[in-house]
């Protein structure tokens, strides 16, 4: 189960990448065309952006940001502070560590949970977007996946009695 978990994790992180990369390639050429438009204006040439950059890039966004946490779970990458527990004893650590971990799971299932009931309410109420008229709802999908991911790898980490406070597990 751990090895699936780890290839699902490096492969949505990798997906999450190549939407960050669309997202650049995109913005790369707004900017070339608003400028190269500055430039030629005096020519009388227009050059035009992309209709719809807005809509593509926040519905991205909210695909990609997610999906790099699975990721970040399994290499435990998260900001921990260990300055008032690094006197503590190594069991108490461990066992600090296995439940803030289990919380961390708790809290990505609730926000899944919620993730859900928001494509929901926008699949019935049929939101699209503005300019390109993309029905948003399976756009909350990918962050469905990632937090149920994301849940996966904190509760195995948490359920884990090898795991200790530090030891990058």
């Amino acid at each position: 189960m751990r090895r699936t978990l780890e290839t699902l994790a490096a492969w949505w992180a990798i997906a999450g990448g190549v939407l960050l990369l669309a997202i650049t390639v995109v913005t790369s050429y707004n900017v070339a065309a608003f400028t190269a438009g500055g430039m030629l204006e005096a020519l009388g040439v227009n050059v035009d952006g992309l209709p719809g950059y807005e809509d593509f890039v926040r519905l991205m966004i909210s695909c990609a940001a997610l999906m790099f946490f699975p990721y970040c779970q399994l290499s435990r990458g998260h900001v921990a502070v260990e300055i008032f527990v690094s006197a503590l004893p190594a069991r108490l650590r461990g066992a600090l560590d296995r439940a803030w971990t289990a919380l961390i799971a708790l809290t990505a299932v609730f926000l899944g949970i919620m993730m859900v009931v928001g494509l929901i309410e926008t699949r019935d109420d049929r939101t699209s977007t503005s300019i390109l008229g993309w029905v948003e709802w399976p756009f909350y999908i990918p962050g469905a996946i990632s937090l149920a991911l994301w849940a996966a790898i904190a509760a195995m980490q948490a359920a884990d009695p090898r795991r200790g406070a530090g030891n990058g597990a």
